[in-house]
């Protein structure tokens, strides 16, 4: 029987899906090998005649372009795109050529002809006012000067007395993601009758940020291991590298930072930059550019030091970045590999960091170790992004506070072509954080907010956590930094401090796994981040309810349960985790389940140092009277956040130290209150057991099973959590 599966694998792409179940390769599917399939679903049910045959591994993420059932729809789509014209013949047009023909085919259940040039009634017309007369004389209609080069325009224009469908862009890759989108709005049936929709990114760099190691491990990745393959690479290039390019590109990711931020200096020496140049080569049609992490200690030969973190890969003993030859090791360094890469995107750098070294190691400021790199790179267009994330214990006793104060005095003193890259809070990606207040305090240095997608603290990939309404919770926080209006999102897409770069980060979810990300439904958070790194405009229920319609199936009722389910797991979760304000009360090395009562001598890294349970109450006061935390904030929302009366309850652990008895807005006592929102939590992971089971024959089998088992070890969880905790802090209260 082995060597059957086996024989058959090899012949006809067969494998077993992340469920268990029979299914096709997604490069196989998608390229449309007919034959092979019919041969397999024979082979399959001749020799097993009671095998469940399942064809959605989820491989194919919210790509899967199967045939509408809305015949409504169907029959409106047919009328307006009979044929495809496209023009351009760069590598990126080929891309939209086939992603167009095999999408609409597929969507539309008939073949749609694809032509350079001719019928255009009835047609879908695509093409740039460089490739394309028809579009040229557009540019009545088509504002041109605001699509930049990543927007788009799609339109419905009568051609010869025939309503006909129109994307146009300025450039090749404006037409792939008006492609996508395109194929967004059919998969999701949205009507196309009289469309004119311009669309164009507000933020200009949309990264991910990939943890991975060079020995094929992730750094908090819960999806298997690294996608890339360094010791195939270059000489051979695994087809899911084009897969992954296509997926990011169809959210309207444009960048990926393919290495660990404790980065390896191994990264930079010749054989890998070779490796990542095919990664680059494979990438650049899709609009994406690479970008590495860097080891600030690159330039110092590995023979004074035998720490990976402080050694590199040069001839100097020293990394000092005022050092002249320090600075030269760099101008060839980053010269080296734009022969190699010329669309490289620059440098990300953890420095001075849970002992990644840094420009502090020599004295210097973290504005001379950018600031240095940045002049290496300026004169190719590479920019030098530098994380925030530092807490030394020598600035504050308050680890909330050290970013800030280490961050703010330089304001002004980066080069033109630096981020700072700050997380969304100022911990570390909590389920619950207030905004890093570093967020409206640079106004003079461009930041780039940084959001993790794979759920360190969140349950990893085995609890079901739609990310989009923490996201959008960011978004929204107002700042106050120029007064009302002042939002996180006015600040990171540069509006309020008319910065003149731009950037978002999401730490990646994505491994090896067959499904991409361990768990299905946390192929969701990567396609929400995407679409709110273009437009975070966009409501977290519409996000949801694209990817459901795509990814799982276009039923209402469907959609609508899955919806609801999807939109409360985020605030279940910190009920059931870390709720009121509590945070960082995990398990110290796994970060997965619950330690309130971990402690060494490491302060700032314990438990206890966060939650600061006594006989008189529960919380940090990072209040006026505490730590003062409160102060790195705009006024009113500095004086709102320091009163125990006015602190937003969502925040009141984080900011003050409460009493027991303390009666919260509902009446009921802090620990009443504490006790109600952890068993919320645990329940509201029992109404979506109840939910998805509900939907049983409406979800694929392999799908259904896989959430199903993941929701009841979620269960079992969300219990451990809520009793560990609300046993530990019933010690205090006694």
């Amino acid at each position: 029987m082995m060597t059957f599966f086996f024989c058959l694998r090899l012949s006809l792409g067969l494998r077993l899906n992340s469920y268990g179940t029979l299914a096709i390769e997604g490069n196989i599917m998608r390229f449309g090998f007919t034959a092979r399939l019919t041969a397999l679903i024979f082979l399959v049910f001749y020799f097993f005649p009671n095998v469940t045959l399942s064809l959605d591994s989820g491989y194919d993420l919210w790509m899967k372009y199967n045939k509408l059932d809305n015949e409504a729809r169907l029959q409106e789509y047919r009328q307006l795109i009979r044929n495809i014209v496209i023009t351009t013949e760069s590598k990126t047009g080929q891309i939209i050529r086939h992603e167009l023909q095999q999408g609409l085919s597929a969507l539309l259940g008939q073949n749609i002809p694809m032509w350079k040039s001719g019928p255009t009634d009835g047609s879908l017309v695509v093409g740039t006012p460089d490739n394309s007369q028809f579009i040229k004389k557009l540019s009545q209609i088509i504002p041109f000067s605001q699509l930049g080069r990543e927007g788009f325009f799609i339109t419905t224009r009568e051609i010869a007395d025939t309503a006909s469908v129109v994307i146009a862009a300025n450039s090749d890759i404006g037409l792939l993601y008006g492609s996508f989108h395109l194929l967004r709005l059919i998969q999701t049936e949205t009507s196309l009758h009289d469309i004119y929709l311009v669309s164009l990114p507000r933020i200009h760099y949309r990264l991910l940020n990939h943890w991975d190691n060079l020995d094929g491990s992730v750094e908090r990745g819960y999806a298997g291991n690294s996608l890339w393959k360094w010791d195939e690479l270059p000489e051979k290039v695994d087809a899911r590298y084009e897969d992954y390019a296509r997926a990011n590109a169809s959210i309207g990711l444009n960048g990926t930072v393919i290495n660990n931020v404790n980065a390896n200096p191994a990264i930079l020496k010749k054989e890998y930059l070779e490796k990542v140049a095919k990664l680059a080569d494979v990438f650049r049609p899709y609009g994406i550019r690479v970008f590495l992490s860097i080891n600030f200690s690159s330039p110092i030969s590995e023979k004074f030091t035998l720490n990976r973190r402080r050694g590199g890969i040069g001839n100097l003993d020293t990394a000092d970045p005022l050092v002249p030859e320090v600075r030269e090791w760099w101008k060839e360094k980053v010269k080296e590999i734009y022969q190699y890469i010329p669309d490289f995107g620059g440098f990300l750098v953890k420095a001075n960091s849970e002992g990644m070294p840094g420009p502090q190691d020599y004295g210097r400021g973290h504005a001379d170790g950018a600031n240095m790199l940045a002049k290496a790179l300026e004169p190719f267009g590479g920019v030098v992004i530098w994380r925030a994330f530092v807490y030394d214990q020598e600035v504050d006793e308050d680890r909330a506070k050290r970013a800030y104060k280490e961050f703010v005095p330089l304001d002004g003193q980066f080069h033109p072509n630096v981020f700072v890259q700050a997380k969304n809070g100022p911990i570390d990606f909590q389920s619950r954080e207030p905004v890093q207040p570093l967020f409206g305090a640079m106004p003079k240095t461009p930041l780039m907010l940084e959001l993790q997608i794979t759920q360190e603290y969140l349950g990893h990939s085995t609890h079901l956590v739609y990310l989009a309404p923490m996201w959008k919770e960011y978004f929204e926080f107002d700042t106050f930094a120029r007064g009302e209006g002042s939002t996180l999102a006015s600040i990171v897409d540069g509006t309020l401090h008319r910065y003149a770069m731009t950037g978002i980060a999401g730490v990646a979810n994505i491994g090896s796994d067959p499904n991409w990300c361990g768990h299905f439904f946390a192929q969701a958070n990567w396609y929400a981040f995407g679409r709110l790194a273009w437009d975070h405009t966009l409501s977290a229920e519409q996000i949801a309810e694209e990817w459901i319609k795509m990814s799982i199936g276009g039923d209402s009722n469907l959609v609508n349960k899955i919806t609801t389910m999807m939109i409360g797991s985020r605030e279940a979760c910190v009920d059931y985790m870390t709720p009121l304000g509590l945070h960082h009360i995990m398990q110290a090395n796994f970060h997965y389940g619950p330690q309130p009562d971990f402690a060494r001598s490491r302060r700032d890294w314990t438990s206890v140092y966060y939650h600061r349970a006594d006989s008189a109450g529960l919380g940090y006061d990072r209040s006026s009277t505490g730590s003062n935390a409160t102060g790195q904030y705009f006024s009113p929302l500095r004086e709102q956040l320091d009163g125990l009366a006015t602190c937003p309850e969502k925040y009141l652990l984080w900011f003050h130290h409460v009493s027991w008895r303390h009666k919260m807005q509902s009446g009921r006592s802090l620990w009443d209150e504490l006790s109600l929102k952890y068993h919320e939590g645990t329940k509201y992971v029992d109404e979506m057991i109840e939910t998805w089971s509900s939907l049983e024959s409406e979800v694929d089998e392999g799908i259904f099973k896989h959430v199903n088992e993941k929701l009841q070890q979620q269960q079992k969880d969300a219990i451990i959590w809520r009793d560990t905790c609300l046993n530990y802090f019933a010690r205090f209260r006694k």
